[in-house]
């Protein structure tokens, strides 16, 4: 019923996705706030200094890649993207906000490829580059599919020195075409309306409004009928209910008599029987994510299940097919498969789409789905090994059950590129040191360094994931190390496991744990019965 894919948007959506496939877009893409957003991991007490990684640096750079990318936007048959994009750059030259906006140009325009006619697209962002992000929207959909600016208090407070304080981010809404699918939603009536308007108050002391029974127009059915003596009909109107409904309502006590004799009865309703205000396009009733939301996973930028929920259920049908590009922690698939459609979630990062697994897993009991992109085989970890060691490091952390540690932002990361957590006693947790290593040329003075940092580290055990099979002397200086003994058994206090074993699932690493592996990444509430997975077609 989904799918996650690993890489860069722009190359996944080109070779992976089909013209007019999607039902709906949502995406939250970095705003270029040039920060850079840690996730921040469960730890057990004492370990919060382990917590934390930078996900991802929020700043756009001109460079190679943007002048290429920006050559591809003049050849574009969407000849407007053309001349909006040269003169955005006439004007911002060669910044770093110019960057940002011909990376989400050639985005967008395989976003508006891909979507149905009948399809939405929402876009994230906040007041940096919003005003922006329009200027290209209206180039790639047309001004005329541009249908809302929804504006969503993000926060309660929040006090600046010098200026109004930013509580606010914006969606901007458009549609394929005027054929898009729309499912009004509403909000509750607000006291001070229910106050006004609901002037009327019954023997229960419940507020109602007077409604009108009848209609314009004469009927010849059963509404043309006179009821209680009264003859609409010589007004040149009919009742809005037969008879029979009529005496029904009555009998109930729905209907308002007047005490002036000759007054017309009206029907009593109340604010239960109305579905409430058409939503409007300011959202301050969805609460973002506080410090100790049970819904917080840790995500720099994790927006409410809620808001999702709301857009998915706005703009699609249960089997629709919705998109996020910048998936981050997925909470637009998590919203996505509780509502029943099928979704395709893409991230850049290794980090997110491991986070993302783990998160629907926990969310829905059974479900599978494939993850295009990550290294199936050794050639694929080779590969991503020589593309981008980072994203290596993570995804071989993943393989084990442990948390990346650090970022590449933070400087040397002393021998450790991951942490596990277990427990075995009751004095509480324990940690394990993970050190990966990509390249070729291992040996045993590499053992030697992570027994060094597991001993410096006060860490029960070490791991070494390896890409290279180990050398006979490796092998040697590990069994050195003896072993960590537990009441549940002994075991290697340094542990070699390849990364061939570990796909092949020959291997994987060997420790007590009474915990079930709680202490090592946050916990998505579960929803509902277990998940059937279905086939995704088409991609």
């Amino acid at each position: 019923m989904g799918a996650l894919y690993f890489g860069d948007n722009l190359h996944v959506l080109r070779e992976e996705i089909r013209d007019e496939s999607v039902d709906l877009i949502y995406l939250d893409p970095p705003f270029n706030s040039k920060r850079d957003y840690n996730v921040f991991l469960k730890t057990p007490k004492g370990h919060e200094s382990d917590a934390q990684i930078t996900a991802f640096e929020d700043s756009w750079h001109w460079g190679e890649q943007a002048e290429r990318e920006f050559s591809e936007l003049l050849k574009h048959p969407n000849t407007d993207v053309a001349e909006m994009i040269q003169s955005l750059r006439r004007f911002l030259k060669e910044s770093d906000m110019m960057a940002y906006l011909v990376m989400m140009a050639n985005r967008l325009l395989e976003l508006h490829r891909v979507l149905k006619p009948t399809g939405s697209l929402y876009l994230h962002c906040d007041p940096t580059a919003s005003h922006y992000l329009k200027v290209v929207m209206d180039a790639i959909f047309g001004p005329v599919s541009f249908k809302n600016e929804i504006i969503w208090k993000r926060t309660s407070a929040h006090s600046s020195a010098n200026k109004y304080g930013s509580v606010h981010d914006v969606l901007l809404f458009y549609s394929k075409s005027e054929k898009f699918l729309w499912v009004p939603h509403y909000q509750d009536y607000e006291e001070e309306y229910i106050e006004t308007f609901f002037d009327s108050v019954d023997e229960k002391g419940r507020r109602y409004k007077r409604a009108d029974l009848t209609g314009a127009g004469v009927s010849k059915g059963e509404s043309g009928n006179p009821w209680h003596g009264i003859d609409v009909t010589s007004k040149g109107r009919h009742w809005m209910y037969t008879p029979t409904t009529l005496d029904k309502l009555d009998t109930e006590g729905r209907i308002h008599w007047p005490k002036k004799e000759g007054g017309m009865p009206r029907l009593k309703q109340y604010p239960e029987d109305m579905p409430g205000v058409v939503m409007q396009d300011i959202w301050n009733d969805i609460r973002p994510i506080h410090n100790l939301a049970a819904e917080r996973l840790g995500y720099p930028t994790q927006k409410p299940l809620a808001l999702l929920e709301r857009i998915i259920e706005a703009s699609s049908n249960k089997g629709d097919v919705v998109l996020d590009p910048f998936c981050g922690c997925g909470t637009a698939v998590h919203a996505a498969q509780k509502l029943g459609r099928d979704w395709i979630g893409i991230d850049i990062t290794h980090l997110s789409i491991s986070l993302i697994e783990k998160r629907m897993k926990d969310a829905f009991p059974g479900l599978e789905f494939p993850v295009h992109g990550t290294p199936k085989d050794l050639e694929g970890a080779r590969n991503l090994a020589e593309r981008d060691k980072y994203q290596f490091q993570w995804w071989a952390c993943s393989l084990v059950g442990a948390q990346p540690y650090q970022g590449k932002k933070k400087g040397a990361d002393g021998g450790i590129d991951g942490i596990k957590f277990f427990q075995d006693d009751e004095t509480g947790a324990k940690k394990i040191i993970v050190s990966v290593k990509g390249g070729e040329h291992v040996g045993a003075s590499q053992i030697r360094d992570l027994k060094g940092v597991v001993e410096r580290e006060k860490a029960a055990m070490g791991i070494f994931v390896t890409l290279s099979d180990p050398t006979d002397p490796m092998v040697k200086e590990s069994v050195t190390a003896g072993f960590y003994e537990s009441a549940m058994g002994e075991f290697a206090k340094i542990q070699i496991l390849t990364i061939e074993e570990l796909l092949a699932g020959r291997k994987r690493p060997e420790h007590p744990d009474i915990s079930s592996g709680t202490y090592n990444f946050k916990k998505a509430k579960k929803e509902g019965k277990k998940a059937k997975q279905e086939v995704l077609k088409g991609f």
